[in-house]
């Protein structure tokens, strides 16, 4: 009889970490809930296909980017230290909490990027699947409510099952206003022994947002112009894209392999960043454009989402790898 699932509990090299296995498919899953609720490593039949970070316990003293993240309260940049909500102006307070910046100094990935404050609650296995569910209540941490007074809480699951890995986000409400709605995830997915070179992508997107020099949306789009499949050689994406076939398939082929990524259908925004320095590409599921808090203000960006009060948000996308 084949193996069930398992999901386990484990310390390794000193950090609590839940591993999720699918032994029928040859997948495994691990993640950090106390280093931002990463999940750090994904593995194929032992091939990894997530850029992984150091050790954990150095990833632990001194963070970066690895793994699947989670952006929020808002994902990518915002142009300057402040946005609009509701037609109301909020001012960042870089004072009350640590603020990321970019290359230009403009404040990107939000505030929980590495938060040690998810908290396990439920973890589980049977025959078909296995899967974890943290919480972060955002509400808790005053220097958070300074930069973002919108009280919620984020759930993330993690559930492996049938070859296939879903990341599903739920975000409830708490506050007496609706909250708006700009998060993401930036998974780093990489295709070992072939060069890449011999990478190819496709992206099933209608529209390509025009950026300006702090890669900000202008407001001007046109149709994106992406063949399928793209060949990655002499090649190098930043882009912002909109119109995301929920039905399509992102991916990333290499070698007789293939990762295959879906959005939901509330993730209507995707950022492809495939740097000529480094062999990765991130396909990264996103619920708006960057800077959409502002841009929505400006009337540019019509599709903002937002959620009402006590009301909660779902949604999921889904990483199937064949070929390995």
């Amino acid at each position: 009889m084949a193996e069930h699932c398992s999901a386990q509990r484990l310390t390794i090299d000193t950090v609590e970490t839940i591993r999720l296995s699918d032994p029928a498919h040859g997948m495994e899953v691990s993640i950090c809930p106390s280093i931002g609720n990463i999940a750090y490593d994904l593995r194929v039949r032992n091939t990894p296909i997530l850029m992984s970070p150091p050790k954990l316990s150095e990833w632990k003293q001194h963070p970066a980017q690895a793994g699947i993240p989670f952006l929020g309260p808002w994902a990518n940049r915002l142009d300057g230290d402040s946005y609009w909500a509701n037609g109301r102006h909020y001012m960042l307070n870089p004072q009350a909490t640590e603020i990321r910046r970019d290359q230009n100094g403009l404040p990107i990935h939000g505030l929980v990027l590495f938060s040690s404050a998810w908290q396990v609650m439920k973890l589980e296995a049977d025959e078909h699947a296995a899967q974890v569910t943290s919480r972060l209540e955002f509400w808790k941490d005053p220097g958070w409510m300074a930069q973002f007074p919108f009280a919620h809480t984020i759930d993330i699951t993690h559930r492996l099952y049938g070859g296939t890995l879903e990341v599903r986000t739920a975000i409830k409400n708490l506050s007496d206003a609706p909250m708006p709605l700009v998060i993401g995830f930036h998974p780093w997915y990489h295709m070992p022994e072939t060069p890449r070179d011999q990478w190819k992508i496709a992206a099933p997107v209608r529209e390509h947002y025009m950026l300006s020099s702090k890669l900000i949306p202008t407001g001007e789009r046109k149709p994106a112009d992406l063949s399928t499949p793209t060949p990655l050689a002499g090649r190098q994406f930043d882009d912002v894209f909109g119109g995301v076939d929920p039905k399509g398939e992102f991916s990333l082929e290499g070698g007789g392999r293939k990762i295959s990524v879906k959005f939901g259908p509330k993730f209507s925004t995707a950022v492809v960043y495939a740097p000529t320095t480094r062999d990765v590409v991130c396909f990264e599921p996103m619920t708006g454009i960057t800077d959409g808090f502002n841009l929505a203000h400006q009337g540019v960006f019509k599709d903002l989402q937002s959620i009402q009060p006590g009301a909660e948000w779902t949604e999921s996308f889904w990483i199937r790898p064949t070929g390995f």
